[in-house]
């Protein structure tokens, strides 16, 4: 079942948290929306579950406009960040909860529902928690119930809101695969709602980049990294660091040396993003100070470097000799995107070559 957001505002007291918002997501797309606190990403999952409604603009679920269909009748399951599970109810009563509101005419029958919930616990694993209650059970089997109540409608569009963060780090990565583990079998269309850019790049076909209520990109995540549309994009992404540069008399002068000249720039402000692969660091009479060092067994050291007073980190590579923390680092860059004043765009190699330059 696709979904089409188009031209989606919302405003409370004047202030836009959602501003003409517009994209598209495939019939069995995982897809994530992702952004920092205040950006959108859970006005626009309410927008889509009917729990609240958007001053302007039109949301479309299998073709259909939702803008007068209460939330009861969207086939639309929701996962809430803090599970939202009734504690005086056992965990086949929770999965059931869906199922025995239903109006008279669409609701099934004891035997049936009861039927469903078994098949629903098998689903999620876990059979054995039936008769128990949810303060009886570990957060990632709540997580669990929270899905097989929310699949239990058979919903057409699954909404994921925080899932996983009450979870801690190990369980939370167990629990994210087996979620998109249970969207590759069962082919529901599903929006994650994070703030957690690791998992939205490890779980979703395709993360749409909201910023302050404007849907900054909506890309695969490897496009995320390679071609970020945005320096806020760019920054966001991945663990890249930022340093401010200059076009002057037609060429880059950075701190950072190693780095082309992007074709065809005005002089003026550039700000480079680098990740930490592209910035190469070993011992030596350098300008960064060494602040810290990360070792890693069949990986390159990583280390974090001040310069300037900006604070980097950056790769040793196979063979170099590895500086000391307090010490200082000789540093260079193998490549690096640039952002000018005007919003132009490029990806900067190695040496003075010509990189490929692009409007926003």
């Amino acid at each position: 079942m696709s979904v089409r957001i188009a031209g989606v505002s919302r405003r409370f007291s004047g202030q836009a948290a959602l501003d003409d918002v517009s994209l598209e997501v495939a019939t069995g797309e995982f897809a994530a929306l992702l952004g920092p606190s205040g950006s959108g990403k859970t006005t626009l999952l309410r927008v889509l579950a009917g729990l609240d409604f958007p001053d302007d603009g039109r949301i479309e679920i299998a073709g259909t406009d939702m803008a007068r269909v209460p939330a009861r009748e969207r086939q639309v399951g929701v996962v809430f960040q803090h599970y939202a599970l009734f504690r005086h109810m056992s965990v086949a009563e929770n999965v059931a909860f869906g199922l025995k509101v239903r109006p008279r005419a669409r609701r099934p029958d004891s035997a049936e529902i009861n039927r469903r919930v078994r098949e629903l616990l098998e689903l999620v694993q876990i059979p054995e928690l039936a008769a128990r209650f949810p303060d009886q059970c570990s957060g990632g089997q709540r997580q669990r119930i929270a899905l097989a109540r929310a699949l239990a409608i058979e919903p057409r569009l699954l909404l994921l809101d925080e899932p996983f963060a009450a979870l801690d780090a190990v369980v939370r990565k167990e629990v994210r695969r087996w979620v998109r583990g249970l969207h590759d079998r069962l082919g529901i269309t599903t929006i994650l709602v994070t703030h957690d850019q690791e998992e939205a790049l490890e779980l979703a076909d395709r993360v749409a980049v909201l910023e302050r209520g404007r849907l900054a990109q909506f890309a695969a995540p490897a496009t995320l990294l390679a071609e970020p549309a945005t320096a806020f994009v760019a920054g966001f992404i991945g663990e890249a660091c930022a340093i401010p540069a200059r076009i002057l008399h037609g060429r880059l002068d950075s701190p950072i040396p190693g780095l082309s000249t992007p074709a065809g720039w005005h002089d003026g402000a550039v700000r480079l993003f680098l990740r930490p692969h592209e910035l190469l660091a070993e011992a030596g009479d350098g300008p960064a100070l060494v602040r810290m060092i990360h070792p890693s067994l069949g990986a390159a050291t990583r280390v974090v470097l001040e310069l300037d007073g900006h604070t980097l980190e950056a790769t040793v590579p196979p063979g170099a000799a590895v500086p000391e923390r307090g010490g200082r680092a000789a540093i260079r860059a193998s490549g690096a995107i640039a952002f000018a004043e005007d919003g132009m765009r490029a990806r900067l190699v190695a040496g003075n070559l010509p990189a490929h330059a692009s409007a926003p």
